[in-house]
């Protein structure tokens, strides 16, 4: 057979399906926000590590299930810390929005725990610390009684040598597993640590190490993002639900028919708004865009073309929202607040995911759903809606703070009871 050379029009032909398909591409991430992925550098995206084959690898899978559930566990506690302080807890709310966000455009689970190998390692340090104090408020304990019960005499006197002892050498050890990682290691080998420290102070350049570790380690932790996007997601968040939410708020007050009148067509735009804000919120979080949180054009073309997903997010996030408000019947002190948002967390953590997931797999369709069925799914979604404001209309009557309980949104706001 003779090789068939290509001709002129052969090459313009695909030049051009070179071209439209280049244009496709473009307008396709103009549409789907799950694109900017490709934005973000690799090593920023976290993702959780593969687990190890089951079968082939038992061991090194048990691991790593242990691992990732206490990492999770400690990513849970210093969420409900941070959460539980004034302005701080904007980073809680960031965080959460940066979850929301990266599961919007990759749409895979393993990327919904950014920073955990950091929360797994301060929480190594935290309860190392809490571990290895313990003892030393027993003995502190111990050498307070025996200087009531027994001033002066053999066990007052050992007490008082023993606990200035026990300090000092218990302040080395943490120090020195400190400055070898703080991993739970580092933790359990005492001498291995200080043969480590001896060695790496005598060569020289531990101290600049040292430091440019740490400086490492606060960069990775992207504290002023999650600040900025937690801010400003409260702020436009702010915008959409305070209008409505005043007027709803008459609805508590009683006298002419006004107020009524004002606080059921407040009640409807709040629905109106719960339907749309949580998907506003993930694609303001995918695209880190002001303007994003303002573009309803372009979620309701998103919800068209999955409504029965979206329809399980917006259930997912108010089922999980409402039982919130319980909670605030009877606050607790402050010092105890994080005793509480670890509840909150742990309802409003799923409830992104979920989110996040709906809006990346309504992203990638490329049709819209047929009609009947967007309007047999928007039915139940506007009753289930008007169930929940209606159901809000109560709070005010059992939470602590009165009226102020209608503004808190717990689902879409910061993670707080107050």
């Amino acid at each position: 057979m003779q090789d068939t050379q290509p001709t002129a029009d052969d090459i313009q032909v695909v030049a051009e399906e070179d071209v439209a398909v280049a244009e496709s591409e473009e307008v396709i991430f103009e549409q789907s926000p799950q694109i900017a992925r490709v934005l973000d550098p690799p090593d920023e995206l976290e993702r959780l590590p593969a687990c190890p084959h089951v079968f082939r690898h038992p061991i090194r899978a048990a691991g790593w299930f242990l691992g990732t559930i206490y990492g999770i566990f400690c990513l849970w506690v210093l969420l409900a810390i941070t959460a539980a302080i004034p302005i701080v807890n904007l980073l809680a709310l960031g965080y959460l929005l940066e979850v929301e966000g990266r599961l919007v455009r990759t749409g895979k689970l393993r990327d919904a725990f950014p920073l955990l190998a950091h929360a797994r390692r301060l929480g190594s340090i935290v309860f190392g610390i809490w571990l290895f104090l313990l003892p030393l408020r027993i003995l502190a304990g111990a050498s307070a009684e025996a200087s009531v019960i027994e001033a002066g005499g053999p066990s007052d006197l050992l007490f008082r040598v023993l606990t200035p002892l026990a300090s000092v050498l218990v302040a080395m050890h943490l120090l020195s597993a400190l400055a070898r990682g703080g991993s739970p290691g580092c933790f359990l080998r005492p001498v291995k640590n200080v043969r480590w420290l001896w060695t790496r102070v005598r060569g020289g350049g531990y101290w600049m190490d040292a430091g440019d570790q740490i400086r490492q380690f606060v960069a990775e932790l992207r504290l002023r993002h999650h600040f900025s996007l937690g801010a400003r997601g409260f702020v436009c968040t702010l915008v959409w639900l305070v209008p409505p939410t005043a007027l709803f708020a008459a609805l508590t007050q009683t006298g002419p028919a006004g107020p009524a009148l004002m606080a059921v067509s407040g009640g409807l735009i709040l629905s109106f708004v719960l339907a749309w804000l949580p998907f506003l919120q993930a694609r303001f979080a995918a695209e880190n865009r002001f303007r994003a949180m303002f573009e309803l054009r372009t979620i309701r073309r998103s919800f068209a073309k999955s409504p029965l997903v979206w329809l399980l997010a917006v259930i997912a996030t108010y089922a999980l929202s409402f039982p919130l408000y319980l909670l605030k019947i009877a606050l607790p002190p402050d010092e105890a607040m994080w005793l509480v948002t670890l509840i909150f967390i742990a309802a409003i953590y799923p409830a992104r995911i979920v989110t996040g997931w709906a809006f990346h797999r309504a992203s990638t369709r490329e049709n819209r759903a047929w009609f009947a069925w967007r309007w047999a799914i928007r039915m139940p979604l506007g009753a289930l809606l008007i169930a929940y404001v209606f159901l809000l209309y109560f709070t005010p009557f059992i939470g602590e703070q009165g009226r102020g309980v209608l503004i808190d949104h717990h689902a879409l706001l910061l993670p707080v009871p107050f």
